[in-house]
């Protein structure tokens, strides 16, 4: 029954993700999401129907635009399969739910803030902000006697980041701080793993960068919003077992 479910929401979930990369590329700097229609970045060729099917349109244009042959952004089809696969995971675990529609809008949201920042090293408080107040309204409205665990998830969440930052204000930003608002809204106590898993991510992508480049690693600015969203996602869909596991180990 699941299965069927998420197979079904796949393909509006890729057209879902399609959305987003115009979000990605607009919303930052203020420009209208439905006004132009998309065209090509590098000749101004308004972007056919035909080609802009997700994924399914890259792969024929092998990556270029059919006009001027300028070579297109993964980011593209990277949004768009990473919002299909993510938004069809919900339903597959939580079924027909309220709980799998905010959890597939919490997806939906990690994936375009993470194209951002990735891109420009940003995380938006339009996206953010408004997100975080949907989705902790969503949870207390699903899960009335869970209320203050969403709300001090969230506030906890933040705080730690917080003192993180004005412990090493070069690793991370207010971006990250806020960002950690609608990670605790989102998971409730098992942000706790997803913050944990983030963090580790981050420790072995500089790792790897402190052994290939040196203390020229150090001039590397590397977005930390998507290894948030990395933990966040892994903890979303197994976030209380692997949190009941570490702490029966104490």
């Amino acid at each position: 029954m699941n299965a069927a479910l998420a197979a079904v929401v796949f393909a509006p979930a890729l057209a879902l993700g399609s959305f987003l990369n115009v979000v990605a590329a607009r919303l930052p700097e203020r420009r209208s999401l439905v006004r132009p229609r998309s065209a090509c970045g590098s000749c101004g060729h308004e972007i056919r129907w035909y080609d802009n099917i997700p994924l399914v349109s890259y792969a024929a244009l092998r990556g270029r635009c059919r006009d001027c042959g300028a070579s297109i952004s993964l980011r593209y089809p990277a949004v768009e399969l990473a919002t299909g696969a993510l938004v069809a995971a919900c339903f597959l675990r939580f079924g027909a739910s309220g709980r799998a529609v905010v959890a597939a809008l919490f997806c939906a949201v990690l994936v375009v803030l993470s194209a951002i920042d990735v891109e420009r090293k940003i995380l938006p408080d339009l996206i953010v902000l408004p997100s975080t107040a949907i989705i902790l309204a969503a949870q207390i409205a699903l899960f009335p006697d869970r209320a203050l665990e969403w709300v001090l998830a969230a506030l906890f969440a933040s705080l730690f980041l917080f003192a993180a930052l004005l412990a090493y204000p070069q690793g991370m930003g207010m971006g990250d701080v806020k960002l950690a608002l609608l990670l605790g809204a989102g998971l409730g106590t098992a942000v706790a793993v997803g913050m944990m898993l983030g963090m580790l991510a981050a420790m072995v992508v500089a790792f790897v960068l402190f052994a290939r480049h040196g203390m020229r690693a150090r001039k590397m600015a590397i977005p930390f919003g998507p290894f948030l969203a990395f933990g966040s996602i892994v903890a979303l869909f197994g976030g209380e077992p692997l949190l009941d596991a570490y702490l029966g180990l104490f």
